[in-house]
């Protein structure tokens, strides 16, 4: 079963830091629209448009990735002070109350949405119009990744109930502990 966690893990984690590359087409887009609007006096209606849909594309897919990473925003005031098996226990009826519904909701009405939208072959509103609906097939998209990697956090959920401890998550980047920073830094002025 771990070996299975490991693979969505690894699956969101390879979806996060695609879908992080559109920050770089982000910064490409926005520096040369602002060259050609300011130095050539040449600006283009459509790139506002295509940097709204890169940001949501970017922002959409980062989510199964953060929360691989248990990256997620949490009031950590108390919880922080419970067990495993409590730990757990609170997130895993969260899961089910809430996530489940609310990301099954997203990806299900996202699914029809976009459909619709590709039924009209829908374009943005701009005197140079893009194609709207692959941005919008973003959305179950997204969703289908997001609920993979909560099934997969329901079954750490399981696990940690049947065994005590939080099973094993796939390692990526680390936040930096500023004290143990400060420690390696004085040791090696000693």
């Amino acid at each position: 079963m771990q070996k299975i966690l490991l693979a969505v893990d690894g699956f969101s984690t390879f979806i996060g830091k695609v879908a992080a590359w559109a920050v770089v087409l982000l910064t490409a887009l926005i520096s040369w629209e602002v060259f050609s609007r300011y130095a050539l006096n040449k600006p283009h209606a459509w790139v506002l448009d295509a940097q709204i849909m890169l940001y949501g594309t970017m922002f959409m897919l980062a989510g199964a990735y953060t929360l691989s990473k248990n990256g997620h925003v949490r009031g950590d005031v108390l919880y922080g002070f419970f067990s495993p098996r409590a730990q757990a226990s609170v997130d895993l009826c969260l899961y089910i109350l809430f996530f489940l519904p609310g990301v099954l909701a997203l990806t299900w009405a996202g699914w029809t949405y976009a459909n619709e939208s590709l039924g009209i072959r829908e374009q943005t509103f701009s005197a140079h119009p893009l194609p709207l609906y692959p941005f919008k097939f973003m959305i179950p998209l997204a969703g289908a990744v997001l609920l993979l990697q909560g099934l997969a956090e329901i079954a750490r959920c399981v696990m940690c109930l049947h065994q005590g401890y939080w099973p094993q998550r796939g390692s990526d980047v680390e936040e930096v502990d500023v004290e143990k920073l400060k420690e390696m830094v004085q040791e090696g002025k000693a």
